[in-house]
């Protein structure tokens, strides 16, 4: 049996315009400021231990107990906030 005629193909050259809209939009990422993981530790430990505090002796400090069922709020708030700093940190 005959073997085909094998063409040669042309390397592909995209739209002028499509390398240069990608290399705009193409951002590199900037290293964290030094002040940003201290502050995202600090904010997970201050909402552990405002937590912590509200469990130990929450019925003895005036301010926590008129903030009630608030405290879990703040607590897991401030972790949250942590978490989600560590999630862009680089």
């Amino acid at each position: 049996m005959p073997k085909s005629k094998v063409r040669k193909k042309s390397a592909y050259t995209p739209p002028e315009g499509v390398l240069q809209g990608r290399s705009a939009q193409a951002r590199v990422a900037q290293p964290s400021p030094r002040w940003y993981a201290p502050l995202m530790v600090a904010l997970m430990l201050v909402g552990l231990l405002w937590i912590v505090v509200y469990y130990v002796a929450g019925d003895r400090i005036p301010f926590m107990v008129s903030l009630g069922a608030w405290n879990f709020a703040i607590g897991f708030g401030a972790m949250v906030a942590g978490l989600v700093m560590s999630m862009r940190w680089r």
